[in-house]
């Protein structure tokens, strides 16, 4: 049976493998091929049990400083009554594999493949898997922004399956974003949504803004125009912008190229007093 989202298993590669690789980090972004995710690069985190992870992202300073973004992957029986110690985060979580149940504000969800999940701050959330199979999904964690006159954002619950794609202006549905979040619901200091190019389809012009980026690949492949550099991906790699990193994209095929895409928006750029001298 296909899987509809890659996920990771981790494992490792014998002994004959070549030590080439399309791993790269520079000053503007950062590619971390599929490959990677092996069980050496595993972690474990306090509160959680029968449960490890890949931590791509990290906020860095000078890098990309606004999220950090998990690949978690919980055996049956696992999960966490504590998952959340920072009382500040809030959290985006996306199913890819197996069957989560999430219990947030005195309501159970069971969320599968696709499944959606936003968190905001001390929403005393817990998870876990009682079903038979590896559940895998991604979380992806920020300190949520006050701002004057916005109350903190609600529980949302979604799914790809159930949330139509929006298509771009001038591209035919060619090029389509799903959406979870009302773009404008000015509550939301981050956005992550579901990027789709149908085969042939295109980033027409060279993105180039203010917003961080986490792109991780779910499905088919394309090449990234990254900075100064095109970049062949495909599912299960993961890309890390930092602001201003100029980016577009060509979808060759022969399927669909698809991948979840996190951004922070709807805040002021935090301003540093200039020193007096």
């Amino acid at each position: 049976m296909t899987r509809p989202y890659y996920a990771p298993t981790g494992g490792h590669p014998d002994q004959t493998q070549l030590l080439t690789d399309r791993a790269v980090f520079t000053e503007s972004y950062a590619v971390l091929p599929k490959g990677t995710m092996r069980d050496i690069t595993t972690s474990f985190l306090p509160g959680w049990d029968k449960t490890r992870l890949w931590v791509i992202a990290r906020p860095m300073t000078g890098f990309a400083e606004t999220f950090s973004q998990y690949i978690m992957e919980v055996a049956p029986g696992g999960g966490s009554d504590t998952p959340e110690s920072d009382p500040q985060a809030q959290a985006a979580l996306f199913v890819v594999e197996g069957t989560a149940m999430l219990t947030v504000g005195g309501q159970t969800h069971q969320l599968a493949p696709g499944g959606f999940a936003y968190l905001p701050p001390a929403s005393k959330w817990t998870l876990h898997n009682t079903g038979q199979d590896t559940l895998r999904f991604h979380w992806i964690r920020k300190a949520w922004q006050p701002a004057p006159g916005l109350d903190v954002p609600d529980v949302l619950i979604a799914s790809d399956a159930d949330t139509p794609p929006t298509p771009m202006p001038g591209t035919e549905g060619r090029w389509a974003t799903t959406r979870f979040v009302d773009p404008s619901d000015l509550r939301h200091d981050m956005h992550v949504t579901i990027v789709t190019l149908e085969p042939g389809a295109v980033i027409p012009f060279m993105e180039t803004h203010v917003m961080e980026h986490g792109l991780y690949v779910l499905e088919g492949k394309a090449v990234y125009r990254l900075n100064r550099d095109w970049v062949e991906v495909e599912a299960g790699d993961f890309m890390w912008l930092r602001a201003f990193c100029p980016q577009a994209c060509y979808a060759g095929g022969p399927g669909r190229f698809r991948y979840l895409l996190y951004k922070d928006v709807n805040r002021h750029m935090p301003l540093t007093p200039l020193a007096c001298g």
